[in-house]
């Protein structure tokens, strides 16, 4: 194997794996904070709720951190060409993660776990507050970052041919970067619901807990409605409107569409047969895609042929899976949490037992959706690093070999193994421990509404 392919294929694996705790981190953030505040305005279950969840989003923020630091120093381990040439644009992002966002959530997350007595509820809440805004603060310059390597404005090329930063606020307010800022907050809060919801599900299935875990349940559920409906409309409809615009090849392949044609229908399910540029056993919805693309039903959408082959994805196939993986996924988020939230409405979700264990073994998914969606992202963007200037081919570290990438990988792998195992003991010992009632030990009886 050549050693650009281990180097794609060891950032993808330390990447893939940090994004399953920097999701569920700035999802539970959210949902913290606004726990926090019905606890503020009398809700004394959802205060237990809140000192439950302080405790996964703490050890989940430590995992995040842990598998973050490798990303860090492997842009000048495997991709050194890259980070001379475009450090000094990616470094003002990274750093400023690193500065502002990570300092101002890890400071804040001691006090939300062991601060509430001292501060009081008021500046628990406050606390809450900030670490909420430290967690989506970090997301932002990560996705500045990335936004400038799929879209590159306000930089200037130095006759040494190396990046430089031309404009700090072209680089934030890149018209990439707010759009899929917007779509990757909406995808971490689905997250969020989802596992907060499946948690909740399993403490009403066992009888244990009931009243806490209904009332987060309830919350995930409204929540998670709401955020897997922004997720197709309309961050994810910019985002693809984005992309044909800019990455007009890009959108052909992840959407399967190889030969130019008006009226273009969109692709529900097919397999690509790229040598022979045809879907093969396709569902289509006639004139879809054009009406989606352009609001009018015949307007053209040029294929994947008419575009030199050097400038193609380079695996149109996982490209198209990804991206169809997280959309039929996102689509499936919303009929559950419709569903629930009938229910909720009824406010008998937590009698339907058939539900309960849909929303709990539903847990899974939405990390397999935000996989697939930078997946989406990541595979679209080749062959280049960054889009129109630097090929993948060019940023790689060419004096470390293929072995010496394999040897490492080896290690991440055994390494994230035992992480792995410590997180999952670490969550069960938790999760079976349960909310803790209040210092009265006061049992409380509760509706699905939560008390004004």
């Amino acid at each position: 194997m050549e050693a650009l392919t281990l180097h794609r294929f060891h950032f993808a694996f330390t990447i893939t794996y940090h994004y399953i705790f920097a999701q569920l981190t700035m999802g539970l953030a959210l949902l913290i904070f606004v726990l926090k505040t019905m606890a503020l305005r009398g809700d004394p279950v959802a205060n237990q709720a809140v000192r439950f969840w302080a405790k996964i989003l703490g050890v989940t923020f430590v995992m995040g951190v842990v598998t973050g630091i490798p990303m860090e120093f492997q842009f000048g381990t495997n991709w050194s060409r890259f980070s001379e040439a475009a450090g000094g644009v990616i470094g003002q992002t990274l750093a400023m993660e690193g500065v502002f966002a990570f300092f101002l959530e890890s400071s804040f997350l001691y006090l939300l776990l062991y601060g509430e007595r001292r501060l009081g509820q008021r500046g628990h809440w406050v606390v809450a507050l900030l670490v909420f805004i430290g967690t989506w603060l970090s997301g932002f310059f990560i996705v500045c970052t990335n936004a400038w390597m799929q879209h590159p404005v306000g930089y200037e090329i130095a006759p040494d041919g190396t990046i430089t930063l031309a404009s700090l606020s072209a680089l934030f307010t890149n018209p990439w970067a707010i759009p899929q800022y917007l779509h990757t907050m909406v995808g971490s809060v689905i997250t969020g619901s989802f596992m907060m919801a499946a948690i909740g599900a399993f403490y009403v299935l066992r009888g244990e807990h009931v009243a806490t875990a209904r009332r987060f349940m309830s919350l995930a559920v409204v929540v998670g409605l709401i955020a897997s409906v922004l997720a197709a409309m309309p961050t994810g409809d910019i985002q693809a409107g984005l992309i044909y615009k800019h990455q007009p090849v890009t959108f052909a392949a992840m959407e399967g569409h190889f030969h130019t044609e008006d009226g273009a229908g969109l692709v529900l399910i097919g397999q690509p047969n790229v040598p022979e540029m045809r879907l093969d056993n396709p569902i289509v919805l006639p004139r879809v895609l054009s009406f989606l693309t352009h609001q009018r039903w015949d307007a053209t959408i040029v294929g994947l042929s008419d575009y030199d082959r050097h400038l193609w994805p380079d695996n149109i196939e996982l490209l198209y899976y990804s991206y169809h993986v997280m959309a039929g996924l996102g689509t499936f988020f919303i009929g559950i949490m419709m569903l629930s939230a009938f229910y909720l409405w009824r406010r008998t979700l937590h009698e339907r037992r058939w539900l309960l264990w849909i929303l709990m073994l539903a847990l899974p998914f939405p990390f397999i959706a935000n996989t697939a969606g930078w997946m989406t992202a990541e595979l679209g963007r080749q062959p280049w690093l960054i889009y129109g200037l630097m090929r993948t081919a060019d940023g790689h570290s060419t004096q470390v070999s293929a072995g010496n990438v394999l040897f490492t990988l080896l290690g991440f792998m055994g390494l994230y193994v035992m992480l792995s195992a410590l997180y999952f003991f670490l969550m069960t010992r938790i999760i079976a421990q349960g909310p803790e009632s209040d210092s009265t030990g006061h049992q409380f009886e509760i509706s699905a509404v939560p008390t004004q």
